[in-house]
């Protein structure tokens, strides 16, 4: 019969101390068969328990003393000892765990690398470097302060509601990109092995039995534009505000540019001496390169544009990179609401009624063309790069009338500053 050793106290145990020599050694303290605490000549100290497991004799490690107690360490070879008796090697099991674990933890993926991982698998999917930067400024913008930090594999349909919610009534067309780019990067996390289940950024059977439809909810398919009666006054509210955010608004008003095309102007683009901006293809929606004659107002703005020491950006952010999106919309909503403020009307779509944002303002220029002058409408959709809808008069076009196109961007330009055109005539008349 096997010799059982005394129960040892708290206090006896934490007298124990190495006799000496270059061996750990190992004092049964009992309470359970086979416990030990085992002291190092340095003086560290760990409970181990000393089985048989099938054919095996094992020293099975429970912990180091103090951070485990005596009463923990008992409990701890009690549990050990009962699955020796069922057929399971704590030892195998432990590293099976742990095995486990890492390979979970090589799987975790967050949000924020499954979009750049995703692109990167997708890149060949994109006709343009443009297509890949509004997707990652779409998720970087709206998805990633929320979901970025947080692994694919714990996103809930209720973590991706509250990306969306706050944009669905008021943005429903970015939203519903933004759900479908979210449904992408999360279906690519699941085929890629670093989520399971259904995707919760899914429309149908998901998504649609929380959120309106988005046909019900907003009339997005234009963005709100300025009307043209109050497209001077908007104007000269805009040059009273300064900042690079203002400028580039200003100059995306001249010339009837896109937000992004103006946000990432180089000056090397430019020639001031031509009044002549070049955007090249590969900045442009349609892939295409896009000469944009500038009017003299324009080029007045940019020749008093100070120019940062190594920057290239025409309109750069306050930290030297590009101007958000945002920037150029927070800029025309506080117009807004100061003339709201005044008690005046603000500036607000005509059919809509909702406030007009900087896309809009390339309506405002087209509303202008067709209704107060004589300029041919084709050579308004030049100005605003658009496709020409006629295959045929694709076919043959070669020229972008861009001598032609200067004369009407004059117009224009004075069309905005008429009151100080105005102004300036009564002046020379006295």
């Amino acid at each position: 019969m096997p010799k059982v050793a005394s129960e040892l106290t708290a206090l006896d145990v934490k007298r124990l101390a190495h006799p000496g020599g270059k061996r750990n050694r190992l004092f049964s303290v009992g309470g359970v068969p086979g416990l030990h605490l085992q002291i190092t000549p340095g003086g560290g100290r760990s409970w181990v328990l000393r089985a048989k497991v099938g054919t095996l004799r094992r020293d099975i490690g429970l912990g180091g003393f103090p951070g485990v107690t005596l009463s923990q360490a008992r409990d701890k070879a009690r549990e050990a000892r009962a699955k020796i008796e069922g057929g399971v090697d704590p030892v195998d099991e432990r590293k099976a765990m742990k095995a486990a674990l890492i390979a979970a933890q090589r799987r975790g993926l967050t949000f924020a690398d499954a979009v750049h991982r995703c692109l990167a698998a997708k890149l060949d999917a994109f006709k343009n470097p443009k297509h890949r930067q509004q997707w990652e400024n779409t998720l970087a913008t709206y998805a990633c302060p929320e979901l970025g930090k947080m692994l694919v594999q714990d996103i809930t349909t209720q973590d991706v509601l509250r990306v969306l919610q706050p944009l669905w009534m008021d943005k429903t067309e970015t939203a519903t990109r933004l759900r479908g780019r979210i449904e992408a990067v999360l279906s690519w996390a699941t085929v890629a092995g670093h989520r399971t289940g259904d995707n919760p950024a899914r429309w149908a059977g998901n998504l649609k039995e929380l959120l309106p439809p988005p046909s019900k909810v907003a009339t997005e398919g234009n963005h709100p534009a300025l009307a043209l009666d109050d497209a001077e006054r908007w104007f000269a509210a805009l040059q009273t505000r300064d900042g690079f955010g203002a400028r580039a608004l200003e100059f995306l008003t001249l010339t009837a540019s896109r937000s992004q095309e103006v946000r990432a102007a180089c000056w090397d683009e430019i020639d001031l001496d031509k009044a002549l901006w070049v955007i090249p293809g590969a900045r442009m929606k349609m892939g295409k390169e896009h000469r944009v004659p500038l009017p003299d107002r324009a080029v007045e703005l940019l020749k008093a544009l100070p120019r940062l020491e190594g920057n290239p950006l025409v309109f750069p952010a306050a930290r030297g990179g590009q101007l958000s999106d945002m920037t150029l919309s927070a800029t025309m909503k506080r117009i807004h609401e100061a003339e709201v403020a005044t008690g005046g009307p603000g500036f607000i779509d005509r059919t809509s009624k909702r406030p007009a944002v900087p896309h809009g303002l390339r309506s405002t220029f087209r509303d202008w063309v067709a209704e107060r002058t004589s300029f041919p409408g084709d050579m308004a959709e030049v100005a605003l790069a658009h496709k020409i809808s006629n295959a045929v008069e694709a076919s043959y076009r070669r020229g972008d009338m861009v001598e032609k196109r200067r004369r009407m961007m004059t117009d224009w330009a004075n069309f905005l500053n008429a009151s100080e055109n105005n102004a300036q005539v009564i002046r020379l008349s006295q």
